[in-house]
Formats: C-alpha cells, structure tokens, sequence
C-alpha cells in the first residue's frame, strides 16, 4: 500500500512538473499559428484558433534572423565538437590513478567553477588577445566546462581498466587506446555531453553582447533580443505589405521564439536513447 501511495505522489509530481515545462511551450506555438483578432481577445490558450503561417512567413522572409539562425548552426557545431575534444583530452588524462600532481591540476580546474576574474577583466583579457568581433570569441572562453569534464573523468574512471592493459600488452599507445577502445565505449556519455555543450551554446546570448558588434555575427538568441527590445517586430511586418492586416507584435514573437527552438527540436530525439543512458550513469553500481 505505500509503495502505491509513493508511486501515485511521484507520478502526479512528474505530471506537474512536465506540464509546467510544456504548457508554456504549446502556447507559445499556439499564439504564432493563431490569428492577431483571436490574440488579441486573449482567446488563444493551447491550441490556435484560425490557423494563420501569416507570421512564420514574416519570420522567414527576414533576412537578418535567417542569417543569425545559419550562423548560430555552424558556431554550435563548431563549438560542440572543439568542447568535446578538450573535455576528452582533460577528463582522460586525470582519469588515470597514478598521473603526476594529478591533485593539484585538479584543484586548479576546480578552483574555477568557484571563482572568475569577473565580466570587466574577462573583457579586458579578450580585448588584449585580439578576439573581439571575431568567431572564436564565442568558441574559446567558455570551451571547457568543469562540470561537465568531471562527469567526463568519472566515466573514464568507472571503465575497466583490463581493457587499456590488454591493449597495452599488443603494443597500442595511449593515443590508440583512447581512439580505438575507450571512445567507442563511451558513445553515451559523449552524446550527453555533446548535447549539455550544444544546448548552452545555442541558447548563449551574454557573450554575444559583451563581445560582438558586427550584426552579421550575431546569434539566433542575441537577435531575438534585439527585434522583442526594439522596434524591429514592425519593420518584418512591413517586409510582407499584404499580409500586415494579418501581423500584431505578439504573433511574431511567438513565431520568431518557435523558430529558434527547430533545432534542438530536430536533433534532441536523435540523441535522446544516449542521453537518458548517459544521465543513468554513476546512479546504479554492480
């Protein structure tokens, strides 16, 4: 019986919990798919009323946001794969029991997921190596994560070790052994990495304002900003003359929102199966 009541207290607060996460979310599509008279009334809740693309054509038909979305795909791609590779190379290394002042280099990585220099200095510091309004500024800063390199090193560490040894016995390196028996194994985990990296980078938009001026470098979140801040939502409304008795502000901006959720809606479920595996990981032990 209370196994039951556990069960059902559990259930009914994961319900609660999804529906706060996803309710937002359908009125959000369900505003940039309804009509401006039905928005206006405040008659739309989740689901749209008078089906209308009127403000998904505004928002394709902006050059500026399709420019922002293309560029913000390529950065996280980039970004991704750079991330991936210097959380390996740092997780590996330090996943090794008998590594030389393996403690100290640790504390150090550590010391700063703690403490920072702070948003003038950190300034400052890309200003005097060059990055300012350059790609890179939005790859390098924040291309290791601690976090994440922790739980990196934890899986390294939970791998059997005979199998790094049996390697060695026929003659690989460190180098093959990572490539050819320790990655492959680690197809979770790197995809729930992957995925933690991507997902930041995507929706990162405080870098950009800090350091990026030039408007053909803006990301899909920084232009977002900008076109809700300022008075840019009328200017997409009169890109589309015959379709402006159709556009109010809010239908753009649900639709502008909606748009830069595709791809992390596209590229999640393909990754799903390796992260719920990789945030499993640690939890049982045998």
């Amino acid at each position: 019986m209370k196994d039951k009541v556990f069960k059902i207290i559990t259930i009914s607060v994961v319900v609660v919990i999804a529906a706060c996460c996803l309710f937002p979310f359908l009125h959000v599509l369900a505003v940039s798919f309804s009509d401006k008279t039905a928005v206006i009334r405040g008659e739309v809740l989740l689901w749209p009323q008078s089906f209308k693309l009127s403000a998904y054509k505004a928002v394709f038909n902006n050059k500026g946001l399709m420019d922002s979305m293309w560029f913000t795909l390529i950065l996280t791609v980039v970004y991704t794969v750079f991330s991936l590779i210097m959380t390996i190379l740092c997780a590996y290394p330090l996943s090794y029991p008998g590594l030389k002042l393996k403690s100290p280099i640790l504390l150090y990585i550590l010391f700063t997921m703690y403490f920072s220099g702070g948003m003038i200095p950190g300034y400052l510091n890309i200003k005097s190596l060059g990055l300012l309004d350059t790609f890179w500024v939005l790859v390098f800063p924040t291309m290791l994560s601690t976090y994440n390199m922790i739980l990196m090193k934890s899986f390294f560490q939970a791998m059997p070790r005979e199998l790094e040894e049996s390697a060695y016995v026929d003659g690989a390196n460190d180098f093959v052994v990572l490539i050819r028996i320790v990655l492959p194994l680690s197809k979770a985990m790197l995809a729930t990495i992957a995925l933690f990296y991507a997902v930041s980078r995507w929706n990162g938009f405080m870098d950009a304002i800090l350091y990026i001026n030039d408007e053909s470098m803006y990301t899909i979140q920084l232009r977002l900003r900008q076109m809700i801040q300022a008075s840019q939502v009328s200017s997409m409304m009169e890109e589309i003359p015959e379709m402006k008795a159709d556009l109010i502000a809010e239908t753009i901006k649900a639709a502008c929102m909606a748009f830069s959720m595709i791809p992390v809606m596209i590229v999640y479920p393909w990754l799903q199966k390796y992260f719920v595996k990789g945030v499993m990981i640690g939890s049982v032990k045998g």
